[in-house]
């Protein structure tokens, strides 16, 4: 089977929850349907999880659990926005982005620059997530954030990535539904990839 999967069984056994938890945490949208991979085995029809993934979401849950309600915790882990607005203070002292970021903003869009709505917030987490790389310039930070701006609403909810990529010195920045494989021309290279959902799940506990 492949390395990236685990077994229901493998993952029960590993992570000491219940069959009846996972399948709660399940309805409960702490775990998305997509999630449960069903495949035909010698044994017959078996449920397959993303190893990575699913590890990493039962290890927040188990370690949050007892601080929020389930509830609480499927509005964490959701795709979508939450209705919040932070000041250029607030925003700061949660360490969201950097105040290098927030005057970079301002000087590319118009607004009250001292209001953060979630939405705006989300676009300037993840640019500072991809300059804190190295990888990418402010300048070319002004194509990821009018890539978001302009094309994200239509994944709004959708697991995906933003994806940078660079050849011959010029920047491209792409919104990719996942799982997907990719493959560029020869002297293209990924120098950026973020799973927005990922992202998503950081400014909330951030903002929250």
């Amino acid at each position: 089977m492949e390395k990236d999967l685990i077994s229901k069984k493998e993952l029960l056994e590993f992570t000491g929850i219940s069959y009846g938890q996972l399948y709660r945490w399940k309805r409960k949208k702490l775990i998305p349907e997509d999630w449960f991979i069903h495949k035909s085995t010698f044994t017959g029809q078996e449920t397959f999880f993303p190893k990575d993934r699913i590890l990493e979401r039962i290890e927040k849950i188990k370690s949050m659990k007892d601080d929020l309600s389930l509830d609480e915790l499927a509005d964490m882990f959701s795709p979508n926005p939450q209705d919040i607005t932070l000041t250029k203070e607030e925003a700061l002292k949660r360490n969201i982005v950097t105040e290098k970021v927030l005057n970079f903003y301002q000087e590319q869009e118009e607004g009250d620059p001292n209001k953060y709505p979630f939405e705006k917030l989300f676009y300037l987490y993840i640019l500072e997530r991809a300059l804190q790389t190295g990888e990418i310039s402010l300048e070319e930070g002004k194509i990821l954030l009018r890539t978001l701006t302009d094309h994200y609403p239509r994944f709004q909810g959708k697991n995906c990535d933003v994806l940078v990529v660079r050849k011959l010195g010029v920047a491209m920045c792409f919104l990719v539904s996942t799982p997907s494989k990719m493959a560029f021309e020869d002297g293209a290279k990924a120098i950026i990839r973020l799973n927005i959902a990922n992202c998503m799940e950081e400014l909330k506990m951030k903002v929250s």
